[in-house]
Parts: C-alpha cells; sequence; structure tokens
C-alpha cells in the first residue's frame, strides 16, 4: 500500500499544495516552522481522521480560513482508492472513501495502517496514563474493529454513569438499580477490552524486546507492565467496593479507563532511571514493534512516518533506523528534517527510490 498523491488546502499553513509521491522514500525538507511536520501530518490524518499532534479540529485549518481539505490517492492491494478528509467550522467532520461518506470515523481507522515516529512519542514516557491507554487503543483498533467498538461503546456507558452520580448527588437520591444496569454493561465490555490488552501485550511485548536490541545494541533488561485493577478484583466488585467513593467524587474512579503501562529499565521506571538515549531508543522500538505488530495482524505494510528524528536522535541511532528499512519489511516512508544534504546522505544508503521535496 502507498499514498501516490497528496493534496492540501487550507490545512494549517497552506493554502493549496499537491505532491506527487514515490511509492518508498519521501522527504520533506526545511527550515523549521515552514511546515514539513504538517505535509507528515495530513498523512496521519487521512488514515485516523484526524490530527496526530492537535485534535482540536478548528486549529488544523489555516488562519483566516473556515475549511481545510486532505485528499489522497492511495494504491492498495492493486485497487485505487481515494481518502478525502474535510471540515468546515460549525459542521462534523466528513470521510470519504471513493466518493462515499462513512457514517461512522471509527469505520475507517485500520483501512490505511500508518505509524508515526516523532519528537511528541515522548509523551508516552513523561505524561499520564491516558497517553499510554491511547497508544495501546490504537494499536490494537488497527487491526481489531470488535475491539474498537467494545472501546467506543465502554466510554459511552462510562460517561452515562459519571452523569448518573452526578445526578445522585445534585438531588440528593440514590437508585441502586438504575446504576447496576451501567454497571453490568461496563463489566461485559470492560473485562473483554482487559483480556484483549493482555493478550496484546502477550505478544508485543517480545516484538519490543526484539526491536529495543537491534537499535540501542544495549544488554539492559527493558519490559513494558501491565497495571490494571482487574488483575486483582472483577468490575461487579470493584464497583461494590468502591460505590461510596464514587457518589462522593461524582464519576467511576474504577474500571479499565484507569488502566496503565509501566516502562521499565533493570526493573526500575524508564522515566527516571532511563538516560536520555535509552529512552530515545525505547519510544522507537515501541513505535517499530507497533509496525511489525500491525503489518503482521492487518496483512498490509503501514506506511511509516519519521517526523524529524534526525534531529533528535544521534547518528549511530538514525543509522540504525537507516538499515532497517532497507529491506523490504517496510513499504512507503515520509521523512522530515530541516538539512537537505544530510537526509540525502542517509536515504541514499537505503537504496531505495526516493523523492525531495524542499519547501
Amino acid at each position: 500500500m502507498h499514498l501516490r498523491k497528496l493534496t492540501l488546502i487550507n490545512y494549517k499553513n497552506f493554502s493549496s499544495q499537491s505532491f506527487e509521491l514515490d511509492s518508498k522514500i519521501n522527504c520533506f525538507v526545511g527550515n523549521n516552522g515552514i511546515g514539513k511536520t504538517n505535509v507528515l501530518d495530513a498523512v496521519y490524518h487521512l488514515s485516523f481522521g484526524k490530527s496526530y499532534f492537535n485534535p482540536i479540529a478548528t486549529q488544523n485549518i489555516r488562519h483566516g480560513e473556515d475549511f481545510l481539505v486532505v485528499d489522497g490517492h492511495f494504491e492498495k492491494e492493486g485497487r485505487e482508492e481515494k481518502v478525502i478528509c474535510s471540515y468546515k467550522k460549525g459542521q462534523k467532520k466528513v470521510i470519504k472513501r471513493n466518493g462515499k461518506i462513512y457514517d461512522k470515523i471509527s469505520d475507517h481507522i485500520g483501512f490505511l495502517p500508518l505509524v508515526i515516529i516523532s519528537p511528541a512519542d515522548r509523551d508516552l514516557i513523561i505524561e499520564g496514563s491516558e497517553t499510554r491507554r491511547k497508544f495501546i487503543d490504537s494499536v490494537i483498533s488497527q487491526s481489531n474493529k470488535t475491539y474498537l467498538t467494545r472501546l467506543i461503546n465502554y466510554n459511552k456507558v462510562l460517561t452515562q454513569r459519571n452523569s448518573l452520580l452526578k445526578y445522585f448527588a445534585v438531588n440528593n437520591t440514590f437508585d441502586p438499580e438504575t446504576l447496576s444496569i451501567y454497571n453490568e454493561q461496563l463489566h461485559g465490555l470492560g473485562t473483554d477490552i482487559f483480556e484483549t490488552r493482555k493478550q496484546f501485550l502477550e505478544i508485543f511485548i517480545p516484538i519490543f524486546r526484539k526491536r529495543y536490541i537491534a537499535i540501542s545494541g544495549g544488554k539492559e533488561a527493558i519490559n513494558i507492565s501491565y497495571q490494571s485493577q482487574l488483575f486483582e478484583r472483577s468490575l461487579p466488585e470493584l464497583f461494590e467496593t468502591n460505590l461510596k467513593k464514587d457518589r462522593a467524587l461524582q464519576y467511576t474512579s474504577v474500571g479499565i479507563h484507569k488502566d496503565d503501562l509501566s516502562f521499565e529499565i533493570q526493573d526500575y521506571p524508564i522515566k527516571k532511571f532511563g538516560s536520555q538515549g535509552q529512552q530515545k531508543s525505547f519510544l522507537i522500538a515501541l513505535k517499530l514493534a507497533q509496525f511489525d505488530f500491525i503489518k503482521e495482524q492487518a496483512r498490509v505494510t503501514p506506511i511509516l512516518l519519521l517526523d524529524d528524528i534526525f534531529d533528535k536522535l544521534d547518528e549511530e541511532r538514525v543509522g540504525q533506523i537507516v538499515k532497517l528499512v532497507e529491506n523490504d519489511h517496510f513499504g512507503q516512508i515520509f521523512i522530515s528534517d530541516t538539512h537537505a544534504e544530510r537526509t540525502e546522505d542517509v536515504v541514499k544508503e537505503t537504496h531505495q527510490s526516493y523523492k525531495i521535496f524542499r519547501l
């Protein structure tokens, strides 16, 4: 699968721009602030229906305009696929595939599998549990529609349960029967999500470890451990034990929406005990393992976006990544960088076809 042509209209700092793309490597080079990352983000938009860097849709529209369009012509399994994402202020976002509008944006997820490696990935280490949950959910959802549907439904029921707890508090009332209906729904959906996350990590962690060793050459022991309240108790038990607390807080304090991943090096949190180099290697291994997992599960080679990595990594690690993309395991790759010569020197070594776009 690859993107043949990309057209941006009023997307971030582009008024109207088209790119005829190479099927292997595409490099966008230029000074900071000129829009290199925006091009990669537009490709991400075509896959996920949203920006990787700014989920607030209105802020992706070019200043002074009231709409945006991202138009992509793909080749997938010998067929041409046209995907258009458009958004007008005050209206719903629209995604069309071959002229047909999706009823739900979630139906599009996984059709154009994609992995991005960016300096923003550091949030996975330094931010709270929600960032890591989003990562694991994104990886699973690209190849597991049932999981994505369950996740969406769980979050809907969770919102309803939270609204009910607020209603109880405001009206000084309590209805255990209505609450038990939501508890039962969350139990069914949440238990399935928990089991899927466990099974996913059993497959994913060995792939991740292999990638880490290849990138870092490191001998240190690294690990990802899954932290969930469901290892200790079932959801009905958790709801019962924490009912008083939930009523006081007016929201649901237990469940799979509190799950987290612990990133560890030598049995200690990498956030505190990993060097900068180790943290970078950890994140790149995480993303390349995501690539491997999705490729295996979806039976389609994902597009790989490498945003600004040459500026943020030492030459040795960049060299390791370039060696990895030399073989046919990888498909189409997009690279952004500030130095055209450096980028060209690196991509020449891959012995693949490439195009360089100077912005």
